[in-house]
């Protein structure tokens, strides 16, 4: 069993010239926490400046998000690290030119964007006119092994709490990943452990049925003060569903937001009802998107068509970004099918 586990998402507002160096300083310190071998670290902070220098050259109201990668494994090898830019700027007029090594806009020496492709494992660049940038950048060490799936994720603290108290999981099955998303009530460290409870009880048993998954999750946190869950399995143009408390759920594509699901009332730990699944179709090119309250519903009414277009990981940054109440811890996991998306 192959399992993407909650690592912790550093949120870095690029709103002064000096976010940049303190972007590329936490860089390097998450990946030597990451234990990440020779010059990766180096790499990692050249990236993380290169990208918060774009925003804060070119736009505005911009921030990265640093975080080790949900990736397949638990060897050293599959190690990778994760930098995500957005910003809502003018955007980018010819991407292809930006990307060219010596070009600047600025009169700079344009390592820039060409530099962050060149360096990083995987790159991805969207911008439209006047809606701004995101890119993601993965550092991965060589030879590591990559996911069947597309993955994106992020998890944040409410304004003013150093832990998270949501989490989230995926796991690779036969021909399917199953992904659970934990919101621990409250905030902080009680919340916290409810949620890392959660997660390693789904660990232990993500391949049964999703009822039976839910069911776990109730009796494992009995004596926590409880969480709202959800989990999704996806896999052969299907998907299922299975959910408690507010955790919502969406289907997305580049044509639209084709269905949208929210849990059953009820505390998991605490009063769990029956729980029931709930099943729809899952075409190629369509992600399900999972997101605690934390999250602004309302993203899904009339979203803009580039949005829905975004490979996981700008997706579920460019919902972070936009459309997070931070007085909430914050999840988003967003997870193609095994066809892949984007």
């Amino acid at each position: 069993m192959n399992a993407l586990v909650t690592p912790t998402t550093l949120h870095v507002p690029i709103d002064h010239h000096s976010a940049v160096q303190t972007a590329a300083n936490r860089a390097r310190a998450l990946a030597h926490t990451c234990r990440m071998p020779g010059a990766l670290p180096d790499q990692a902070a050249v990236l993380a400046s290169e990208l918060a220098s774009n925003i804060s050259k070119h736009a505005s109201n911009g921030a990265l998000f640093l975080q080790p990668s949900p990736l397949s494994g638990r060897s050293p090898l599959d190690t990778a690290l994760d930098i995500v830019a957005v910003d809502n700027g003018p955007g980018i007029p010819d991407i292809g030119l930006s990307l060219t090594d010596g070009f600047s806009t600025t009169k700079t020496m344009g390592a820039g964007l060409g530099a962050v492709r060149r360096i990083a494992t995987d790159f991805a660049l969207r911008s439209a006119s006047g809606g701004g940038t995101l890119a993601h950048a993965r550092l991965a060490v060589p030879q590591g092994r990559r996911p069947g799936a597309d993955i994106g994720a992020l998890c944040l603290p409410a304004a003013g709490e150093q832990i998270c108290g949501d989490g989230y999981a995926v796991v690779e099955g036969d021909g399917n990943w199953t992904g659970l998303v934990i919101d621990g009530l409250g905030h902080g460290p009680e919340a916290a452990a409810a949620s890392q409870r959660a997660v390693r009880t789904f660990l232990s048993c993500a391949d049964a049925p999703l009822p039976e998954v839910l069911n776990a999750l109730h009796s494992a946190l009995r004596h926590t003060r409880g969480a709202a869950a959800a989990a999704v399995r996806v896999g052969s143009g299907r998907a299922e569903y299975c959910g408690v408390g507010n955790i919502r759920a969406a289907a997305v594509s580049v044509h639209g937001v084709h269905r949208q699901l929210t849990g059953h009332a009820g505390i998991v730990g605490y009063n769990l009802p029956t729980p029931r699944s709930r099943y729809f179709d899952l075409p190629d090119r369509t992600a399900v998107v999972l997101y605690t309250d934390g999250i602004d519903h309302r993203w899904t009414q009339d979203p803009p068509p580039g949005r829905l277009s975004l490979p996981p990981a700008l997706l579920a940054a460019s919902l972070a970004h936009t459309h997070r109440r931070h007085r909430d811890d914050a999840t988003v996991l967003a997870l193609g099918s095994p066809l892949g998306i984007g």
